[in-house]
């Protein structure tokens, strides 16, 4: 449930947040972005002249971070279906991956090169109910996965957000049986009482 005290309670949140008033000074577009940099420094992921892309990219700050790392020499394709405002290095795909027309799309500018990465911070709209939110958000990263052994490159990376609880195990040995290297991590930047995780695969077996 929703409502004043809700809202009033994320605000204030936000307003104490450290990572978010460092995203404000450093000019990102959403917190989440530490999320990424820790792992980008953890395990360099993204390299200059890399095709990363991006899946439920708004508001942009994970797609910002890449475009930045790859240079100009990379591409950044940026999907989701709600709109985002332009990013230099970045073209924005507004649509469902899931679709044909926008696979087509994601395609045709990655089809040169390959993918090297494959990222997702999706999420779906929480409901507060653990059986239904849990199964959604597993979807989402089967989803990821899915789209990642269609598009990824021979040695190419996965990050994907998943939560702890209903089949995030039979995920992981998924994951492993797709890629030489998974690790789990939970940045710094992720709230503590959340069951937010990143699963960390490299190293893609085609």
């Amino acid at each position: 449930m929703t409502g004043p005290s809700s809202s009033k309670r994320w605000k204030t949140r936000q307003a104490k947040d450290p990572y978010v008033r460092r995203a404000r000074t450093e000019g990102y577009r959403s917190r989440a972005v530490y999320k990424l940099i820790e792992i980008q420094q953890r395990h360099k992921l993204i390299r200059p002249g890399a095709a990363v892309c991006d899946l439920g990219a708004a508001p942009g700050g994970w797609s910002q971070f890449a475009a930045a790392e790859v240079g100009k020499k990379g591409a950044v394709v940026a999907v989701d279906l709600l709109p985002m405002d332009p990013i230099d290095g970045v073209e924005f795909i507004q649509g469902d991956f899931r679709e044909d027309e926008t696979l087509k799309r994601m395609e045709a500018t990655l089809r040169s090169r390959g993918t090297d990465l494959v990222m997702s911070d999706m999420a779906p709209n929480i409901s507060g109910v653990r059986g239904v939110d849990q199964p959604r958000a597993m979807h989402l990263a089967e989803l990821a996965l899915d789209l990642s052994r269609r598009c990824l490159k021979p040695g190419g990376s996965l990050v994907v957000k998943l939560f702890h609880g209903e089949g995030f195990d039979e995920y992981v040995r998924e994951a492993r049986q797709a890629f030489g290297d998974v690790k789990v991590r939970k940045p710094a930047a992720s709230r503590p009482q959340s069951r937010e995780t990143y699963l960390v695969a490299r190293n893609y077996r085609v």
